[in-house]
Parts: structure tokens; sequence; C-alpha cells
């Protein structure tokens, strides 16, 4: 099974709400990406709006259903009303859940699902009975996937920011066997599995390698800075190797 690259265009989001102008468009630049063969867009739609505004988000999935029908499109974020009005009014094909704070300057963390068991076990129904896939967001952890089974998610996001912004190699190699272990576990509760999160074009094909199960990864922060070098097209068809998709 090839991984498949969805492309979050967060950052690029970002750095136009630098200034009161258009650009850089974040609707033209998810088009490129998109023709340069990435599978699909991500978005995390925050309520102070720092980066993907609630329009990008209304914007995106027209373009995508009308130019691009067979790429997906996700969103992900905390469930709060506010998010699951936008969810439920767009449909995406997927949407991830991830327990988000304000004041968090990026996403840091996975759910506690014991926790918040009762919680999201609630908002997945009501996602599904949507026709909606539902992924929950976890932390590199074994012992996550079979709770996510539990509270009815359809795959996984392992939170790969510990491995992917390593820097010391024996931390590095550590981390490492952490998401290899809950992508297997996830595969044994017959969950899907992405990953996500400062995932590099170095540090993603020994991922891709360890977990042939691995469906999906959403890069952003990383594939942005590489377009600044590479172009966004020439960034893609990177990370589109680096997935081990075939690329001509």
């Amino acid at each position: 099974m090839t991984c498949k690259l969805s492309v979050n265009v967060n950052a690029i989001a970002h750095l136009r709400n630098r200034r009161d102008l258009p650009w850089p468009s974040v609707i033209g630049l998810s088009r490129m990406a998109l023709e340069a063969g990435a599978y699909g867009i991500t978005v995390h739609p925050r309520p102070d709006e720092r980066h993907i505004r609630r329009h990008d988000v209304y914007d995106l999935s027209e373009m995508i259903r009308s130019e691009f029908p067979e790429r997906e499109f996700n969103i992900e974020g905390n469930p709060d009303a506010r998010f699951a009005e936008i969810v439920e009014s767009v449909k995406p094909d997927q949407v991830t859940l991830v327990p988000d704070d304000i004041r968090q300057s990026t996403s840091d963390h996975g759910w506690d699902i014991a926790a918040h068991e009762e919680f999201l076990s609630g908002i997945i129904a009501r996602f599904k009975a949507s026709g909606l896939r539902v992924s929950i967001f976890v932390d590199p952890d074994p012992s996550a996937p079979a709770l996510a089974q539990k509270v009815g998610a359809d795959r996984v996001e392992i939170y790969t920011g510990p491995y992917g912004g390593a820097l010391d190699r024996a931390v590095a190699e550590r981390e490492f066997a952490n998401v290899v272990a809950t992508g297997n576990a996830a595969r044994d509760a017959g969950l899907g599995l992405n990953a996500g999160h400062d995932l590099t074009l170095d540090n993603l094909p020994p991922l891709v390698e360890a977990l042939p199960h691995l469906s999906e990864v959403s890069i952003g922060h990383c594939l942005t800075a590489d377009a600044l070098r590479f172009g966004m097209a020439g960034a893609v068809v990177r990370y589109r190797k680096a997935c081990g998709d075939p690329v001509g």
C-alpha cells in the first residue's frame, strides 16, 4: 500500500495573515499541490483564525470538489460547537479530532481517550452519522489504538513530533520505536493509520518502510519550508517520493 500525502496548508495561511492582503494564496498553492499529485489537503481552523480562516475552509472545499473530486479534504481540530458546525456543513472526507487548547501554538499531544471516553464516543457517532471518516490524534503510545477503537474511531493519527523533532540520534531511535509500536497496535486493533507532525524528507522514508500499512501523512510546516527551495510542486513531488509513491 502506498502512503498518501495530504498537504497541510496552515503555514501558508499563517504567512498570508501577517498582512491584510490575499497572498500567498491558500487556494492557489493548494491547487498547485493537488496538480503535483498530493492526495489531499488538510486544514486546522482554530477559533482565533491565526492561520486558516472560516472562509478558507469553504473555499477549499468548493475548489477540491469542483476541480479534484477524487482527492480528499481533511479538517482537523478540537471538536467544540463551532468546529462541529463547520465540519457538518462542509462534510469533508475525513475529520481528525485534536485536543487543542486555544493557547497552544500548534498541536503538541494526543487525546487522553480514557478521560474523554464519553465525549469522544458521542462526537464520533455524530460525525459518522453524517458519513464522515473519523480519525483521532494520539500520542505514540501502543495502548492508544485499542482505546480509539473502543470509542468508534476509524483511524488514529499518531503525533510524530517527538520523533520528527528529535535532534539526538538515540532519542530519535527511541521515539521511532514508539511510533512503530503504536502503528502496529493500530493495525492489530483494525484501525486505519495516519501520522503527522515534524515529518521531513529525511525522517519520513524510514517510517513508511517500517509501517507498510501507513495510509496517510499530513505534512505542513516542513513541506512549506521546502517549497521555498523547490517550489510547491517540487516539494510535493519530493514528499510523494518519500512516501513511496511512484512518481514519473
